[in-house]
């Protein structure tokens, strides 16, 4: 007997459920990487709950969404002061004397971000709105709310169905974006890699289902979320240094700018990849 959607969601569910909870201890010990898997976790599930939205129950799934959002922002802040601070690292290891004032600027001040960061995160990890979220998703693992025709639904064709409407969603942003203004281009980059990321997870939990068509899919969305992840870090990069060089000296002001002129040519360089990266969505060669 072919599975139906719910039994497929509730898989889904349990993988990403599980990555989350998993996680958990190794944030508490600040294990390398961990804050980015409990983050990526938190995102796989409200990727899940916003493209199966017609098979879950309404009032529930927005619930969970919104305390998923709150918890997905939290990482986010000591995670993109990890990246920085990794980035920051990387680029002054290409000059022999730097200053220690360039240093504190940027490697130092991500750190210090990072660390106010995570400590908020224990605190939250120790607060009741996080046990509830924890105590939720438990249940859900075997009771997720459901609605009677995810029980009644085919999976293969609810996964299908879903895929094409994600293909459908991020391709109408990649053909929007030749004709933006220059000052709403870098935005709607960042709409098209997050629509891609959404297009991946769910061609990711549709693969066991529909094999080798939806992994590749996958596969062709995560390089395209990868290239605009490029830029988009290069670009952030970029502006961090920009804001972090009013008070230097003009040595330290000097390398300010060599770096972020630095990091506005590894903008570059990711951007030259991204037609490439988009075509398997606009069917171009």
């Amino acid at each position: 007997m072919a599975p139906t959607a719910a039994t497929a969601l509730r898989t889904a569910l349990c993988e990403d459920i599980d990555r989350l909870l998993a996680a958990e201890p190794e944030v508490r010990a600040d294990a390398d990487d961990s804050v980015h898997q409990m983050r990526v976790a938190t995102r796989r599930l409200r990727s899940v709950l916003r493209s199966y939205r017609a098979l879950f129950v309404t009032e529930d799934a927005v619930a969970t969404g919104h305390e998923l959002k709150w918890l997905a922002d939290l990482l986010g802040v000591a995670r993109d002061a990890e990246v920085r601070a990794a980035r920051f690292r990387t680029l002054l290891r290409g000059y022999d004397e730097v200053p220690v004032e360039v240093i504190r600027a940027l490697v130092g001040a991500s750190r210090h971000v990072y660390a106010t960061g995570h400590a908020e995160i224990l605190t939250t990890l120790d607060g009741p709105r996080y046990r509830r979220l924890a105590e939720l998703l438990t249940t859900w693992r075997t009771a997720p709310p459901l609605t009677a025709d995810a029980a009644r639904t085919d999976a293969a064709t609810a996964f299908d169905h879903v895929l094409r409407r994600d293909r459908k969603r991020l391709r109408k942003l990649v053909l929007a974006e030749p004709t933006a203004a220059p000052a709403d281009r870098i935005e709607l980059l960042h709409d098209i890699r997050k629509s891609a990321k959404r297009l991946r997870y769910s061609a990711e939990a549709a693969t066991p289902l529909l094999g080798t068509d939806a992994a590749a899919l996958g596969t062709q969305a995560k390089r395209l979320q990868t290239v605009l992840g490029d830029h988009r870090d290069a670009v952030e990069s970029r502006d961090a240094i920009q804001a972090a060089a009013a008070d230097l000296s003009p040595t330290g002001a000097t390398l300010f700018e060599l770096l972020a002129d630095t990091e506005e040519s590894a903008a570059g360089h990711a951007l030259a990849r991204y037609p490439a990266a988009a075509a398997f969505i606009t069917g171009t060669p």
